[in-house]
């Protein structure tokens, strides 16, 4: 065993406070990893809170809870049979640790829907000893090969990168799926961590981008994110002037609304695709909507272990990463309390180094 220090939450209403626990030593395909930067998603403040308990976790959240799970790192030990990477590499470790993987999902790359559960970076059980496993919101991880990604952008670029390992990933899996590309024209709703992130990659697919806002002060942000086009969701002549145009929709928003307004904008056997989960359900959509367009309302989870890594390369190749702004691990909770009010562009990044100086 090893000695971590993190953060962590003791119950839904106790503010985030220190944390130090125990690491397991590295097993035979294991990777101990010094961790440098932690992405800050809503997924962990929803956790941390509870407001997921019964919803995304049927067996509620076993505190503490150390969250983070948008992880880049350096290795520093590995198992005997790891064959993928050696002390020193720069990887990331993105929302699972494990899956069953041997499950049809699991043997074609798609372990975030393995049949048997995905085992997630925080809040669930390791499947070999049945410990809970803890996040990045900490100095150091152990994680099985399998589940580390190779990191390929400069050193410079690595807390920006953090977020590509959910945020980005959330968002590609989703437009590889439905072919993004050269003549496709795809929509983003809302402007935030994920959609930041839709609109880059989509743009760097080739598809036409058209990002949906009910700010008109994130326009000239979506437009130099890469967006061809901004439409207010609030204008109705906007919105009309768009509908039955496009191919995909990604919808990022985490809050209950009318999806009809943006079902409505597809063209015939478009998606609009669901990956925000909001905690009270959405108001239920017009059937008509959908069949007068052999049109498909979908949701996305996390891409699998082939997606990611697929992401990440591109990501290298194209220059592209999250737009961030830095904090202290010490500052989590004030984070948490701007995120909460989407006062962020566009994601939280803890720099990890904080943690020598966290009381």
């Amino acid at each position: 065993m090893s000695i971590a220090r993190g953060y962590a939450a003791f119950s839904p209403t106790a503010p985030m406070a220190s944390y130090t626990f125990e690491r397991r030593d590295p097993r035979a395909d294991d990777v101990h990893i010094e961790i440098l930067f932690s992405g800050v998603c809503h997924s962990d403040l929803h956790t941390a809170h509870g407001e997921w308990d019964g919803l995304i976790y049927p067996n509620g959240t076993d505190y503490p809870l150390v969250p983070g799970h948008e992880i880049v790192g350096r290795v520093t030990a590995v198992g005997a049979k790891v064959t993928r990477f050696t002390p020193g590499d720069l990887v990331g470790v993105g929302t699972m640790v494990d899956s069953c993987g041997q499950c049809v999902n699991c043997l074609h790359g798609q372990e975030s829907y393995c049949l048997k559960g995905a085992t997630w970076t925080y809040n669930s059980p390791d499947r070999v000893d049945g410990t809970t496993t803890q996040g990045g919101y900490s100095d150091a991880i152990v994680v099985k090969q399998d589940f580390v990604f190779r990191i390929t952008h400069s050193e410079e670029q690595l807390a920006a990168v953090a977020p590509l390992l959910c945020a980005g990933v959330t968002m590609w899996s989703p437009l590889r799926h439905w072919a993004a590309g050269p003549g496709r024209k795809v929509g983003v709703v809302g402007i935030g961590g994920l959609g930041h992130m839709g609109i880059k990659l989509a743009r760097a697919l080739g598809a036409h981008v058209v990002a949906f806002t009910t700010s008109e002060s994130k326009r000239a942000d979506a437009l130099a994110l890469g967006a061809h086009e901004v439409v207010n969701s609030r204008d109705a002549a906007a919105m009309a002037a768009h509908a039955g145009t496009l191919d995909l929709i990604l919808n990022s928003v985490a809050v209950a609304h009318d999806l009809d307004t943006y079902t409505s904008l597809l063209s015939l056997d478009g998606a609009h695709v669901l990956v925000g989960i909001p905690a009270e359900p959405h108001p239920s959509p017009s059937v008509a909507n959908l069949i007068g367009g052999r049109r498909s309302l979908t949701g996305s989870l996390v891409g699998g272990t082939k997606e990611t890594q697929e992401m990440l390369d591109f990501c290298a190749r194209h220059g592209i990463v999250a737009d961030i702004e830095m904090i202290r691990m010490q500052d989590i909770e004030t984070a948490f309390s701007r995120m909460a009010k989407a006062d962020v562009k566009y994601r939280f990044v803890i720099d990890m180094a904080s943690m020598k100086h966290a009381a």
